[in-house]
């Protein structure tokens, strides 16, 4: 499984890509493999505060529904509209299938998050 070493991860399988003082935030490679075929993203509006560790959305997939945990604090700047025409694209390449993109509120939570290798070794 695939899990680049440029992102953060939480214990929730979501990962933060940081920018500046944003972040693209999405599910990871496990995650989406264990949901199987994603048919629905439920996403927060634009402007919505996320909160570390607190859900802000779901994904549905042919198997089960799963709240969606931020691994960040922040203004939501962006929603990835695309995911609302291609759910299944979150399948097709997790890390590009980012689900918002945040304006970071702290950027020391990052601090409270994973590396890839610990990501990994915790998925054993």
């Amino acid at each position: 499984m695939n899990h680049p070493n440029n992102l953060y991860y939480s214990k929730e399988h979501t990962w933060a890509k940081i920018e500046g003082d944003a972040a693209y935030v999405g599910i990871t490679d496990f995650a989406q493999s264990q949901l199987g075929e994603i048919l629905y993203v439920e996403m927060p509006e634009e402007d919505d505060e996320l909160v570390q560790g607190k859900d802000f959305g779901v994904v549905e997939s042919s198997k089960k529904a799963a709240e969606v945990f931020a691994p960040v604090s922040g203004k939501v700047l962006e929603i990835n509209e695309k995911l609302d025409d291609e759910p299944e694209y979150i399948n097709e390449d997790a890390y590009d299938a980012w689900i918002v993109k945040v304006e970071l509120s702290n950027k020391d939570e990052i601090k409270n998050l994973l590396n890839a290798s610990e990501y990994e070794a915790g998925l054993k």
